[in-house]
């Protein structure tokens, strides 16, 4: 029922994610979210983004930043890791998805999309035929519109869990055995 918001794969961070095996298996762009997926809401890029920025480019990767946000909170995000960006993305709708893929030069099928929002970065970079990881939020402190989201997330992650569960398998903080 809920297929088309769920993501390929769940992990606990942007900064666990093994983006070299992915690169290893043809991936050669990234698409990121800003805002509760790389930094908390509304900072500037810190240490540990900038880091990820330069490790990603020495891999191989291209990358883009898409983001429903204004461009001077893109632009400020993006003066320290030097991304492609696009604002005001109007996530879900998969057409800044494709003009993502076409920026960095990459079909969709090489694209990698890391976001923290089942209704908006999921969602579209489903849409748009993209491989999807979620990750969890990294802080816990948002705009009221996004927290309202989040009820309606518990409830489809709810039905994501018990479709892994069918699988056998896991999700962050959980292990499954058997």
């Amino acid at each position: 029922m809920f297929e088309r918001l769920y993501p390929k794969e769940w992990v606990e961070s942007t900064y666990s994610i093994d983006f070299e095996k992915y690169y290893s298996e043809g991936y050669r762009g990234i698409i990121f979210d800003i805002d509760n997926t790389l930094v908390p809401h509304g900072a500037d890029a810190d240490e540990r983004a900038v880091k990820l920025f330069e490790r990603l480019k020495q891999i191989g990767y291209d990358v883009c930043l898409l983001s429903n946000n204004k461009k001077h909170r893109v632009e400020r995000f993006n003066k320290d890791v030097h991304a492609k960006y696009i604002f005001k993305a109007q996530k879900p709708y998969s057409r800044n998805y494709y003009a993502a893929a076409m920026n960095m030069r990459i079909s969709v099928k090489s694209v990698l999309c890391v976001g923290d929002q089942l209704f908006t970065d999921i969602y579209g970079g489903n849409l748009a035929g993209i491989h999807t990881i979620l990750v969890n939020p990294i802080d816990k402190k948002e705009e009221i519109q996004i927290v309202l989201k989040r009820i309606l997330e518990k409830f489809v992650l709810h039905f994501y869990k018990r479709k892994l569960k069918k699988e056998h398998k896991s999700w962050p903080g959980r292990k499954f055995t058997g």
